[in-house]
């Protein structure tokens, strides 16, 4: 029963996309790739700032943000001399992920007042 459901709703959204997929522009995939980019990437940034400087207020530390030598092995800042990797809770479940990052993991959510950090 369950499986009829899914897949009568999997078939409506893939109806919906027929049916706009010529509408798709270059004006809205330019909008769309900067909000992505720009827009996300940014408040991102601010969000592992914003979790940095709290997590280093805990512990007394200094912080710093990553170099982009520190992003390519998965770090994201330090707290004092030690290297974080700041991952939404939802990296949680996502255990299939091949990337191996050997840091000291921050886990964030989202709330409606802010973000709630998991040390």
């Amino acid at each position: 029963m369950r499986s009829k459901m899914l897949l009568k709703k999997i078939t409506k959204m893939v109806d919906n996309f027929k049916a706009v997929i010529d509408q798709i522009d270059r004006d809205m995939i330019t909008s769309w790739v900067k909000d992505l980019v720009i827009i996300k990437t940014f408040i991102g940034l601010k969000f592992h700032e914003a979790i940095l400087s709290k997590t280093a207020a805990i512990f007394n530390a200094s912080y710093r943000l990553s170099t982009p030598e520190d992003e390519s092995k998965g770090i994201d800042g330090y707290i004092g001399d030690m290297p974080v990797s700041i991952k939404s809770e939802t990296y949680k479940a996502k255990k299939s992920l091949s990337e191996k990052i050997d840091v000291k993991f921050i886990y964030y959510k989202k709330v409606k007042d802010g973000i709630k950090i998991d040390l």
